[in-house]
């Protein structure tokens, strides 16, 4: 389970290999967003070009819409690709989005949805479930911000909730985090991931590799939490009955196994 996810717009190939460097989990080549109308075909080349030789697993691409003039030829290059697994797509707002998609590639890619409206995040399950290659779910913030007119960020707290469950309800990795558009505040980040990490998110998306450490740090489950996973687990498997106390006085129960295998996944997966 990677924890982060850098991304690099595709106009800019300079610093493609400087990101695969970072420490960044995963590097996502952006051809949406980030990248001008007029300098798609050349950044969708450039993603070509490096992806071709990028090591399996550590690369993703995220591809502009089917509904924008780019969509279609940004998902020919992805059966010529056999590093990229996962492609990122965005503004999906049913499962019908994701069928279109999945008849453009190849029977092996997985398709990362970003939900980004209104609409998106109601069909959230439907998505989630619609296909077993459909691999996970993230919201895109700004956009879905935008459509909502939400001009703080707890005005997005049902919606990451939404994502979360619906996620977990279809059987798929909890989701990461949209990206936090303010570099210089890292105590923001911060604070920011703590209450993702809360709501039952599992990493974040960065736009700078000087959040990468921030978003990693606040991810990983402390020595504390660590301990106290063990312990729980332990005492359970040891109990007589179905409850048990720990040392510190809380109630354990089978109810709480799940959380507590989490937090050992997250630590484990932090340091590989």
């Amino acid at each position: 389970m990677a924890l982060t996810y850098l991304y690099v717009p595709g106009d800019r190939p300079d610093r493609f290999d400087k990101a695969a460097r970072s420490g960044a989990d995963v590097v996502v080549i952006d051809l949406e967003d980030a990248v001008a109308a007029r300098h798609k075909p050349a950044a969708r080349e450039n993603a070509r070009q490096w992806l071709r030789t990028a090591a399996p697993g550590k690369a993703e691409l995220r591809v502009n819409s089917l509904r924008t003039p780019w969509g279609a030829a940004d998902l020919e290059i992805v059966t010529e690709l056999p590093a990229l697994r996962i492609v990122r797509v965005p503004k999906v707002e049913s499962k019908q989005d994701a069928y279109a998609v999945l008849k453009q590639v190849g029977d092996d890619v997985q398709l990362h949805c970003l939900i980004e409206s209104a609409l998106g995040v109601e069909n959230a399950f439907d998505i989630a479930s619609a296909d077993p290659r459909i691999g996970g779910l993230a919201l895109g913030e700004a956009d879905l911000s935008s459509d909502l007119g939400i001009t703080d960020e707890d005005g997005l707290l049902w919606a990451r909730s939404r994502i979360v469950v619906a996620a977990r309800a279809a059987g798929l990795p909890p989701p990461v985090m949209s990206v936090y558009p303010y570099v210089g505040d890292l105590d923001g980040l911060a604070r920011s991931c703590r209450r993702g990490r809360e709501l039952g998110f599992c990493g974040r998306s960065a736009i700078h590799p000087s959040q990468l450490e921030t978003i990693r740090d606040t991810f990983t489950p402390t020595d504390e939490e660590v301990a106290a996973a063990k312990e729980l687990l332990d005492s359970l498997e040891n109990a007589e009955h179905g409850v048990t106390l720990l040392p510190d006085g809380r109630m354990a129960d089978p109810a709480m196994i799940g959380n507590a295998r989490r937090i050992l996944d997250l630590a484990r997966d932090s340091h590989t």
